[in-house]
């Protein structure tokens, strides 16, 4: 920090943090600043500091309305796990609590999107092309998306499933350079052929 004051600082599920990180966090969130064992003071004026938590995530996502918002009832219920979890002083000195609204259909496509620039990307390599098709981008999210976990195992499933499927086309051997793969959805399972 003391070389990069202005930084963006994340600190991903804090609920699992350290008592000691908590009491470091609240110097720095009091006095803006903290001093090392060796005497020397690191300014956190111009830091960006971000906290993120599970805590009260199951009731977030049962309490989602058909609208998109967040029923304040799930609200209540979130901070009431903040409250249970974390002291009083550490939470007021928080300048915003933020709740997510879980991610859309239209969310999981745009994240699938960027999980396949870098496949598009390694195919480029090799001179191939690759299209998507929304059957199979469905069938992804139908199979790779889970509430509670987020989208993280979308990765993982288009790994096993989709890279899978790509490889073995490509080590048949018979597609010339500039050739397009297409992924798609038939009958409950992803396919891959050449277009």
């Amino acid at each position: 920090m003391r070389r990069k004051p202005y930084s963006v600082v994340l600190f991903d599920e804090v609920e699992k943090a350290h008592p000691d990180v908590f009491n470091i966090l609240l110097q720095i969130l009091d006095d803006g600043r903290i001093t090392d064992s060796q005497g020397r003071t690191v300014d956190f004026k111009n830091t960006i500091i971000i906290l993120t938590s599970n805590l009260g995530s199951a009731e977030l996502l049962d309490g989602i309305q058909p609208d998109g918002s967040i029923a304040e009832s799930a609200r209540n219920a979130v901070m009431g796990e903040l409250r249970r979890a974390f002291r009083p002083e550490f939470l007021n000195r928080l300048d915003e609590i933020i709740l997510f609204k879980p991610l859309t259909k239209e969310n999981l496509n745009g994240i699938i999107e960027i999980l396949m620039q870098g496949l598009r990307k390694r195919m480029a390599d090799k001179t191939l092309k690759l299209d998507v098709t929304d059957a199979a981008k469905s069938l992804i999210i139908e199979r790779g998306f889970d509430p509670i976990y987020g989208a993280r195992p979308l990765k993982r499933y288009l790994q096993s499933a989709a890279e899978t499927l790509i490889a073995k086309e490509i080590l048949r051997g018979d597609l010339p350079a500039g050739s397009t793969l297409v992924l798609d959805a038939e009958n409950g399972e992803l396919t891959c052929r050449k277009k």
